[in-house]
């Protein structure tokens, strides 16, 4: 399958150095079964049409998908011109400019920060899934989906992320809140990299603390390459 990696962030500061960018963290998440293109959509790249690759992967980003910069509105475009013609899956940032593009709202949450091992609990099983019943998996957020797009169903959620997975029928896509891609080490790093600026000692303490546990991370991988494959299949 070849799939095309929409980046839409870097890591900050030098943690790429040692950890990879977002589309290598995918890359090393999905396999090396796959063929992977990268297209750095903050420097204005995107595929000429959505027939240039199989699928496409919608990374992470420090962005918010209500920032006026100049690359947002033209991936909300590609987006639309992509859905239901070929299988996209969205996430962190990816997961909120979908639920953007196809016509939901994303905002700034009230609640703060979700950042360690986020838990959603499974409301609906798709037929790419197994049969847990709450999955965890790293994450880190203040942006939310707030007002779901029309034709969207929830898969997975709690309490602090409530539209956590979501599953688009009539656009063959799929979207999550949480990174699959990151591992813990780099779920760490990142934390203390915004220590003092974005979280607290005391958040960041407890958000290091969580990612000691087991995750969800190779079960997210399958979910993704189940969806991927029944829908390149199609």
């Amino acid at each position: 399958m070849k799939i095309g990696l929409l980046e839409t962030g870097n890591p900050p500061g030098d943690l790429a150095e040692t950890h990879g960018g977002y589309a290598a963290m995918f890359e090393a998440l999905l396999g090396p079964e796959h063929s992977y293109r990268v297209y750095d959509v903050q420097k204005g790249e995107l595929p000429e049409d959505p027939a240039e690759n199989d699928a496409y992967v919608i990374t992470g980003s420090a962005a918010g998908v209500y920032d006026p910069l100049p690359w947002i509105e033209p991936l909300k475009a590609f987006l639309r011109a992509a859905k239901g013609e070929t299988p996209l899956v969205g996430v962190c940032f990816g997961h909120q400019i979908m639920a953007e593009a196809f016509g939901g709202k994303v905002v700034k949450s009230d609640k703060g920060w979700g950042v360690g091992l986020q838990a959603y609990e499974v409301a609906e099983r798709a037929p790419w899934m197994d049969d847990a019943h709450h999955v965890s998996v790293p994450g880190s957020h203040q942006d939310q989906v707030v007002e779901l797009p029309p034709g969207t169903r929830v898969l997975a959620g709690s309490a602090f992320t409530p539209y956590g997975i979501l599953a688009y029928d009539d656009a063959r896509a799929i979207s999550m809140q949480f990174h699959p891609e990151f591992s813990p080490a780099y779920a760490k790093a990142l934390i203390e990299a915004r220590r003092g600026t974005r979280f607290t000692d005391e958040q960041a303490d407890a958000a290091i603390a969580s990612l000691s546990a087991e995750n969800d991370r190779t079960r997210m991988a399958e979910w993704i390459g189940r969806f991927l494959a029944q829908e390149t299949q199609a």
